[in-house]
């Protein structure tokens, strides 16, 4: 026997194990299931509605239908505006370490009349907040009826893809699209005709859902 070619043999199994080692152990390793954060409104918080029926419930269910494996925490408080929400978020970021943040905030900001600018710098601020803390974000349009006049909700309707363009984070431009737009809009809605009736909750989810799924 060639003793020689022996430990060569040997030392070649020993560098291949250092080497290989480490990269088998990561690829092995068990993923961290995926935490989905919901900060949002009365949109969002089953306002009006029994427990379970709102879009975000839905959402959770979908992922179990879908067999992904991710846990929804819904943050959502009826009447959060964007000043409410990024005063919220820290915390929210630093307990639940999400992975994918969903920004359902700003009709509030309409409903009072605040300035535009105000609520566009309250979501720039956010979606900066979510991303640095490793996050991947959603960010949820609304667009305003007629009576709050062309400008201002242009504008309003605007902000949200002026701060998802110059952040680079995934955008749904209007959350209610289908429903608040549609021929029969009022069936959809409560007798406020501000917050949707539970039938119209599985068609929220149907639009965010392509968005929510591809950032998981």
């Amino acid at each position: 026997m060639n003793l020689s070619l022996v430990r060569r043999h040997f030392s070649l199994l020993v560098l291949t194990a250092l080497f290989a080692g480490p990269s088998l152990a990561q690829d092995s390793a068990p993923k961290r299931p995926a935490t989905i954060l919901v900060l949002g409104d009365s949109l969002s918080a089953e306002y009006g509605l029994q427990r379970g029926q709102g879009w975000v419930a839905l959402m959770q269910a979908r992922l179990v239908q879908e067999k992904m494996v991710a846990t929804v925490i819904n943050a959502s408080i009826s009447g959060d505006t964007t000043s409410g929400g990024r005063s919220r978020l820290p915390a929210l970021l630093a307990q639940h370490k999400p992975s994918v943040v969903i920004v359902e905030l700003g009709a509030n900001d309409a409903l009072r009349g605040l300035p535009v600018a105000m609520t566009q710098d309250n979501l720039q601020a956010m979606v900066q907040a979510a991303k640095a803390a490793g996050s991947r974000v959603l960010l949820v349009g609304m667009q305003l009826p007629p009576n709050y006049g062309q400008s201002y909700g242009k504008q309003f309707a605007d902000t949200f893809g002026q701060v998802a363009k110059a952040q680079q984070v995934a955008l749904v431009p209007f959350m209610l699209k289908g429903v608040a737009d549609a021929p029969d809009a009022m069936k959809w809605f409560q007798a406020d005709r501000i917050h949707p009736v539970a039938a119209a909750h599985p068609l929220i989810l149907n639009t965010l859902w392509p968005s929510v799924k591809k950032l998981l």
